[in-house]
């Protein structure tokens, strides 16, 4: 089965029913996309297809076949942060870190769909991505920033 990812075609070794999770962390050495949950309930292993934000852990290989898929590798280019990476530096929303590929995968979804929204339209779609840490109040003030970006 051929991926593109990161701007990247790769040949995978993998059924159409394994996760891109999987095939992500385990075959082509990935790994900045998280094992949470494992239910696709805490988000840390989002990711992009297209524009579109999914659950690596829950999505099948065969469901993003053809479909450009961007992992938190794929957002720096040049050796440039992306604006959503400097905001949340910036706004110190890191601790354990666990958490951040899914947060900031998310974020840049909910930017694309929309440049800028409402607080309430934040804290709504970032509802799915969960941080034990609970920098909350840090990550919200960082997708603020970001929007302005």
């Amino acid at each position: 089965m051929e991926l593109l990812i990161n701007g990247e075609r790769h040949t995978v070794k993998a059924d159409a029913d394994a996760t891109l999770l999987q095939v992500l962390r385990d075959e082509l050495d990935l790994t900045g996309t998280k094992y949470g949950c494992g239910e696709g309930q805490c988000g840390a292993c989002t990711v992009l297809s297209g524009n579109t934000a999914v659950r690596a852990c829950q999505t099948p290989l065969g469901a993003v076949q053809g479909k450009a898929i961007t992992t938190i590798e794929g957002l720096a280019k040049d050796g440039k942060l992306h604006p959503v990476q400097q905001a949340y530096l910036e706004a110190d929303v890191f601790q354990c870190g666990y958490c951040a590929p899914g947060m900031l995968m998310s974020t840049v979804a909910l930017l694309r769909a929309n440049p800028n929204p409402s607080e309430a339209e934040i804290i709504r779609f970032m509802n799915g991505n969960v941080c034990r840490c609970g920098t909350y109040p840090r990550i919200l003030t960082a997708i603020k920033e970001a929007a302005k970006a």
